[in-house]
């Protein structure tokens, strides 16, 4: 150094001097202010706490990541489908549990079948994790029936499938009003409004496609109960139209107890209808009269 500064000139000679001169004061001013910090009591304990604060939250993230088992990681199986039985031995078997947290009632599904699972097959958990799933309900939820009959089949359709039944085969029959539904099946039998079948039961709608050209006899209903005459009808492709009751006739347990007492049309020989055509019927528990209306013709 000494000798570089022999060959400069006197001036940038002597600057250089006095740099050197402010970077030594500078350095020893800054250590001595360093020595007297560190030496500082309240300094060393601060440093002090926070290297005992690093070792904790050091220790206490091994210990996490130990009792957590960070990293080790299975696949879940797929339990869908399978009953408990089944899906037991297979997910004690990767180290898992299987909780059931709902179960619904799946049309077509076995009794105790895993629905659904989370987390989904395929994913990344760790092992003694829970597994829940859906089961598919071991006793048949049951329904009412709405009545449908008077409806349009369009409406018969939204009715159904909010009671969660399903429309099955149409069965078209002459009737005045095309496209209404005339009576409801299920199983091949007529049903009635409020009789429980099981949620998505498949019903069967009777429906109208207008008046036929074909004319029928009207048959005699008098003295026949209320279902008797609804089949004497279907069997001759007409249809019973407004049921009216008299002051004998009070609850549904009467109407299936009672008798047609009159009818409109009336019965006699050589009256017909068109397919289609509806008849009413008066309903008494009293007794019907026997005299026929051909007999009240003769007298």
């Amino acid at each position: 150094m000494i000798s570089l500064l022999f060959f400069m000139p006197k001036n940038l000679n002597t600057l250089i001097c006095r740099f050197y001169a402010i970077f030594a004061n500078t350095k020893n001013y800054f250590m001595s202010r360093l020595k007297s910090f560190i030496a500082n009591p309240f300094v060393q304990h601060l440093f002090l706490a926070g290297g005992v604060i690093t070792l904790f939250v050091a220790a206490v993230l091994l210990s996490l990541s130990v009792y957590t088992n960070h990293g080790d990681h299975s696949e879940v199986p797929d339990i869908r489908g399978l009953n408990d039985k089944q899906c037991e031995g297979i997910v004690v078997r990767r180290g898992f549990r299987y909780v059931v947290s709902d179960s619904v009632h799946v049309v077509g599904a076995a009794p105790g079948a895993i629905i659904d699972q989370y987390p989904l097959p395929g994913a990344k958990v760790k092992k003694n994790r829970s597994i829940h799933v859906t089961v598919n309900a071991y006793t048949v939820e049951k329904v009412q029936i709405p009545n449908l009959v008077d409806y349009s089949l369009r409406n018969a359709r939204v009715m159904l499938e909010s009671f969660g039944l399903k429309v099955g085969k149409l069965i078209y029959a002459p009737s005045e009003f095309v496209n209404l539904v005339l009576g409801q099946h299920y199983e091949g039998k007529p049903i009635e409004a409020g009789v429980a079948v099981p949620k998505g039961a498949v019903i069967d709608l009777i429906i109208g496609h207008g008046l036929g050209d074909v004319r029928v006899n009207v048959p005699n209903l008098v003295s026949l109960d209320l279902e008797s005459a609804r089949q004497v009808c279907q069997a001759a492709s007409l249809n019973l139209g407004a049921i009216i009751c008299d002051e004998t006739v009070i609850t549904q347990a009467d109407s299936l107890a009672a008798f047609v007492i009159k009818q409109q049309p009336d019965s006699f020989a050589g009256s017909q209808l068109q397919q289609g055509s509806t008849i009413d019927v008066w309903l008494s528990k009293r007794a019907p009269q026997t005299t026929s209306s051909k007999d009240e013709e003769v007298f």
